[in-house]
């Protein structure tokens, strides 16, 4: 019996939400500032010693069992990792244990790092690893196109390369590329950014949904939302590689405001007040992460004003999570050689374009 042990970063979004989900870019293009930060979603595999297949998640309590003779299937619970082991022919003689440092549906890019996380466990256990564009392609194709999730791609690719990037995507591909900003900005950057745990997560996929239906239907409210969204975040990347990061909170309550009108369920009156007690603090802007409607309360605050802050959140029963970025992506902690012996080979994904890194 062998051990795989990969891990991937969830990430925090800075600026241009939204235009990651192709009923927009498609037509528009679209562009997202993110960085991966130190908190992971792990996979363990253990390989041999077993006839049929065990998926066992700590986050949802959840175990699963197949058969060696028993036909795949697809939907019910831990469908997901499922459908990736399904990609790869693996079927049997292996057992797969899934956690998580963050709870699911917190608004992190927590669903699509558990795919990257998968492939890349499962690419190197084939013998065959992919690159981080592979990685995130395959992971989109899995999610967006097998599954039908109702989802953009910056989570992928954030998961996959790790570090502080602004993302642009089009009709013709995805391109990844550093953010420039100077290494004393950088951690200036990491020690303003708070995030807070509302204590509630919920399913983002009716919030995604109702967005992508309206950008799909031209609804001008929407799609001006989001063309603006998107100018913001060129402009944070601005903010970020020249230092003017005061300028960079202050777009950040901006485009909070601008968010909130793309769907219902964004924001809720807990949402609201919790937010307005941050900006009353010292707080110079912020926003929930994700689609909205709960997970973290992300805000831009200078030191004087942080325990404050920290404070009023915490009296309204938030919880305050520190972190620090990652540069490190998806990768293999341990692996001690023993290779899995799928059906056939996995096809690999076929890139639509080069990414600078």
């Amino acid at each position: 019996m062998s051990m795989l042990i990969a891990r991937a970063p969830v990430r925090i979004s800075f600026a241009g939400g939204g235009t990651d989900l192709p009923a927009y870019y498609e037509r528009y293009g679209g562009m997202v500032v993110s960085a991966a930060i130190d908190k992971y979603f792990y996979v363990f595999l253990n390989v041999g010693g077993y006839e049929g297949l065990q998926i066992s998640s700590a986050d949802y309590h959840t175990f699963y069992r197949q058969g060696p003779d028993a036909g795949f299937i697809w939907n019910g619970d831990l469908a997901l990792p499922r459908t990736i082991l399904h990609h790869f022919g693996l079927d049997r003689g292996l057992s797969v244990f899934l956690a998580s440092e963050v709870p699911p549906g917190t608004g992190l890019g927590s669903s699509s790092t558990v795919a990257v996380a998968m492939i890349t466990a499962l690419s190197a256990l084939r013998g065959s690893p992919l690159s981080p564009q592979e990685v995130a392609e395959l992971a989109c194709t899995v999610e967006i196109e097998k599954m039908g999730m109702p989802i953009g791609k910056q989570d992928q690719y954030a998961a996959a390369f790790g570090g502080l990037n602004a993302i642009t995507f089009s009709r013709q591909g995805v391109v990844v590329e550093p953010v420039r900003a100077r290494l004393e900005v950088i951690h200036t950057l990491e020690r303003n950014i708070l995030l807070f745990f509302t204590g509630t997560a919920r399913n983002s996929a009716d919030i995604l949904s109702r967005q992508r239906d309206s950008s799909a239907r031209d609804e001008p409210r929407v799609i001006e939302s989001l063309h603006a969204i998107k100018a913001m975040a060129k402009e944070t990347l601005v903010c970020l590689e020249t230092g003017d990061l005061a300028r960079y909170g202050r777009l950040l309550h901006e485009s909070w405001q601008r968010k909130k009108q793309l769907a219902p369920g964004i924001s809720n009156p807990l949402i609201d007040e919790c937010y307005e007690a941050a900006l009353r603090a010292g707080a110079i802007g912020g926003k929930i992460t994700g689609a909205g409607g709960g997970g973290f309360l992300m805000v831009y605050c200078e030191p004087p004003f942080q325990e404050a802050v920290t404070h009023a959140l915490e009296a309204r029963g938030l919880r305050r999570m520190e972190f620090r970025f990652d540069f490190e992506g998806a990768r293999i902690l341990v692996h001690s050689g023993k290779r899995a012996h799928p059906r056939e080979p996995a096809p690999r994904p076929v890139p639509t374009r080069r990414t600078p890194v």
